[in-house]
């Protein structure tokens, strides 16, 4: 199945987690070891640029956490970025420089790269977003299917059994999700392609494409 690889999707060196994700091929591999290597990667921070204000949990001391907002471990919440009020991050996430996590926001199991965007009543759930994507407001991840059978990732007649329950989108950088629109577990979306509002999206969406009303996917020119 082509352009789903963690290469075809992310340039690494807009996140932390890059020696990481470079011991897997899929990004969806990655989620199970989020919690994990958080907490590993947070024991090596310096303390200099780093609050730590509860366990496992780290913020940089350029970030802004609004009061009202809520980090549960582990996290990790990087240089320059906002966390505005009534967000919820549940635990499990990596948070990247210049990003902003909006009100109402959940967070859980993911990994956000450098200047990306969740600003206003977005769930986003066992997913990587790339550097520079944006949710627009109200679009969501959805993480479970109805029946609750592993996730498997679809791509036309191509199928990639993920033999996991819980996987969200996958968004290569720079993508463009409009508002209100919901991504369906196994979602993947190709580079700095773009999303109709109120989209309800499954499979592969190519890189440098737009997926129109009713699934019409068409290449950008």
């Amino acid at each position: 199945m082509n352009n789903v690889r963690i290469s075809d999707l992310y340039d690494l060196s807009h996140t932390d987690a890059k020696e990481y994700l470079e011991g897997f091929t899929y990004p969806w591999e990655a989620l199970k070891g989020i919690s994990d290597f958080i907490i590993s990667l947070g024991k090596t921070l310096s303390p200099d640029e780093y609050d730590n204000p509860s366990e496992n949990v780290w913020v940089h001391k350029t970030a802004k956490v609004f009061p009202t907002a809520y980090l549960g471990a582990p996290c990790i919440i990087g240089a320059e970025t906002e966390v505005r009020h009534g967000a919820f991050i549940r635990g499990s996430a990596l948070v990247g420089k210049n990003c902003v996590v909006g009100n109402s926001v959940e967070l859980k199991n993911v990994i956000l790269f450098d200047n990306v965007q969740t600003p206003h009543y977005n769930y986003v759930g066992d997913s990587i977003l790339g550097y520079k994507s944006h949710m627009g407001a109200g679009s969501i991840t959805s993480n479970v299917k109805s029946d609750k059978t592993n996730v498997v990732v679809k791509d036309g007649d191509d199928k990639m059994e993920t033999g996991i329950k819980k996987i969200g989108a996958m968004l290569g950088d720079f993508v463009e999700v409009g508002c209100n629109s919901v991504l369906n577990p196994g979602t993947v979306i190709g580079r700095n392609s773009n999303i109709y509002p109120t989209s309800c999206v499954r499979g592969v969406v190519p890189e440098n494409s737009i997926w129109k009303t009713g699934g019409v996917i068409v290449t950008k020119e």
